[in-house]
């Protein structure tokens, strides 16, 4: 059973993940979901470190967890671990990283197609297969 200082602690430290959340959330690229594009992402997969719409959440959970770990933005609890992959990462970096190869032809998935992203995402999977589940280094990009 927790003690009362120790439910303080948790819920102070969960009110400053939930900072730092929102103000990355306030940077132009995360305004907006990493695959898709839609407005006001409220998902994140934190192993990769990009912020999502639920649409493209619900891929990314059926790709499983050794591809991407997802989590609400307000609902969840965060580990430190998992807001440092956030704020190394965000979806500027991410998209720097994940789609440099990328053919010219490539078009991004549109918001109003279903499902949403596969093919974004189907890109992502095999990115990371190639790189042996490695997560990248954002210090490189």
């Amino acid at each position: 059973m927790t003690t009362r200082s120790e439910r303080e602690k948790a819920q102070k430290l969960n009110e400053q993940h939930q900072a730092i959340l929102s103000k990355l959330l306030r940077e132009d690229d995360n305004k907006y979901c990493a695959d898709c594009e839609a407005k006001g992402p409220r998902w994140a997969s934190w192993n990769l470190g990009v912020f999502m719409c639920i649409r493209c959440a619900g891929i990314h959970r059926n790709l499983g967890v050794h591809i991407s770990r997802v989590k609400s933005v307000n609902l969840d609890q965060w580990t430190p671990e998992q807001i440092q992959s956030m704020v190394d990462m965000g979806n500027t970096r991410a998209r720097r990283l994940y789609e440099a190869h990328l053919p010219e032809s490539f078009r991004r998935p549109q918001t109003d197609q279903y499902p949403p992203a596969t093919s974004f995402s189907s890109h992502l999977f095999l990115f990371i297969c190639s790189t042996g589940g490695k997560s990248p280094n954002p210090g490189l990009l």
